[in-house]
Order: structure tokens, then C-alpha cells, then sequence
């Protein structure tokens, strides 16, 4: 298992009070120091993922819980409707995103906003978040909101626009808690629920194809 470099500048300064902890007989003060240093490491891992499935299939970008299946219409992804797989990551979830498709970064930018609970129905349209809209190679989009929560204090994407991606390939990271959504073309069948449990660049969540199943809503 590898750690997200973003880890460190939260890891060491707990190490460090450890030492300083254990250089002044703070046994049990520094144990504690050094339990939330591996607390705080494992937030940031970044565990192996593979999927030899078809190249067709979209991936989750998230690990986490389905809160939500729905169909919308989101103008800063692509024109026409998609249909949205909603991921709650709590924070004992890795919280590395993954590129749900091989294609271009046509567009990658971060819109400012609040930072309420990602749970709540509205959090797209008034938190912080940063959308990633990929263009795979039948010209398809596929969009991807990191979501800011209410612990969540920063989403960092790693793609630029004119990049080019390979499925599962890291897409981003967001710390402590947080949200993501994957738009899909409504004409695409979505293969998970309100519910389902998925990982990250391993879990099939989409396909192109005609839509095999209701949506689901959250409430």
C-alpha cells in the first residue's frame, strides 16, 4: 500500500511531538501523538486497484456509499441529460480518487463555495468543488465533481485541460470527508444502486447501453 503525498504535512508534525513527547519521559502522551500520526496516515492511503474488465465499462472514481442514482441536466459537463452516481465518502473511506475513463481532459476547474455537509441534497450547487469532464474516445463525457463536506477542507485535483488519461489513473484527493459525483450520458446503463458500496478505479458503475434500471433517490 502506498500514501498520498498530500499526508505528510499533516503526519509529521505528529511524529514530531511525539519525539519531542518521548525526549521529556511523556511516554503515554507521546503514544498518543504517535496513534494520531497512523490515524492521520491511513486517511491518505492509496491502496492498489486494478479492473481487466471492457474497456467500455466506467469506473468508480470513489470509494464510498451510493446516496444517490438520478438523471440531470448539467451544462458545465456537456450539452443533453446525464445520469449521476452520488458517492458519500465517510472519513474512514480512501479518500484518492481515480479517473472513471481512458480520454482527454477537456475541462478541469475549481468552483469556490461553502462547505456544509456533503450529504445534503444541494451540496453540489453550494459548496466547493472541482469538476473534471473527460472525453473518451467516441466523443462520450463523463464528468466528475469532487465535492467539499463540512470536514472536507480542500479538494485537490491532479488533471489539467488537454490531458490524457487512462482508466484508473489518480484523478484526485479530497481530505477528511467529502462527496463525488460521475455523470454519465443518459443513454449509458448504470450498474450500481442507492446502497451499493464501491472502490475506487475497481467497481463498475456504468456502461454505454440503453438504461437497465429505475433511478434511485436518496430520500
Amino acid at each position: 500500500m502506498t500514501f498520498a503525498k498530500e499526508a505528510w504535512p499533516f503526519v509529521v508534525p505528529f511524529v514530531v511531538l511525539a519525539a519531542g513527547l518521548f525526549a521529556f519521559r511523556q511516554d503515554a502522551w507521546g503514544a498518543a501523538a504517535l496513534v494520531l500520526a497512523v490515524g492521520m496516515l491511513l486517511f491518505f492511503r492509496d491502496p492498489r486497484r486494478q479492473f481487466d474488465g471492457e474497456a467500455e465499462i466506467v469506473l468508480s472514481a470513489a470509494d464510498g456509499l451510493v446516496t444517490r442514482v438520478d438523471t440531470v441536466e448539467d451544462s458545465a459537463v456537456g450539452p443533453g441529460r446525464f445520469q449521476r452516481v452520488v458517492t458519500f465518502l465517510s472519513v474512514f473511506d480512501v479518500h484518492v480518487q481515480r479517473s472513471p475513463v481512458e480520454g482527454e481532459v477537456i475541462a478541469s476547474g475549481l468552483t469556490p463555495g461553502k462547505k456544509v455537509a456533503a450529504f445534503r441534497h444541494d451540496a453540489d450547487e453550494v459548496n466547493e468543488l472541482y469538476l473534471t469532464v473527460l472525453r473518451r474516445a467516441d466523443g462520450d463525457l463523463v464528468g466528475v465533481k469532487q465535492i467539499a463536506g463540512l470536514l472536507a477542507r480542500r479538494v485537490v485535483c491532479y488533471l489539467e485541460a488537454g490531458q490524457r488519461v487512462e482508466r484508473g489513473e489518480h484523478l484526485g484527493l479530497i481530505k477528511l470527508g467529502s462527496r463525488v459525483d460521475v455523470l454519465v450520458p443518459e443513454s449509458y446503463e448504470v450498474l450500481v444502486k442507492k446502497g451499493d458500496r464501491l472502490k475506487n478505479g475497481a467497481t463498475p458503475i456504468a456502461r454505454p447501453g440503453t438504461p437497465g434500471r429505475e433511478t434511485a433517490d436518496e430520500g
